[in-house]
């Protein structure tokens, strides 16, 4: 299936990118998420993330579908 990714913050320096199309085989936003910190490096661990499907915070076992926008934030400090 394929998802659109939106990367925030730290994660989208990272990547250095702000979105992209996937192909994964992943059933849900865990799986996603280790596969693009397998490809990306990702340091941070799904603790310290929340994640949003298609627009609307959910859990880590969110079922994903073809088609779906999934967003990885992490937390964010400003002044």
């Amino acid at each position: 299936m394929k998802c659109r990714v939106l990367y925030f913050a730290a994660l989208r320096d990272h990547a250095n990118t702000d979105a992209e199309s996937v192909d994964t085989l992943a059933s849900d936003a865990r799986g996603l998420y280790a596969q693009l910190r397998a490809r990306h490096g990702f340091g941070m661990d799904e603790s310290r993330l929340r994640v949003a499907v298609n627009g609307e915070f959910a859990g880590w076992n969110h079922a994903l579908r073809d088609g779906d926008e999934v967003a990885f934030i992490p937390p964010v400090s400003g002044g």
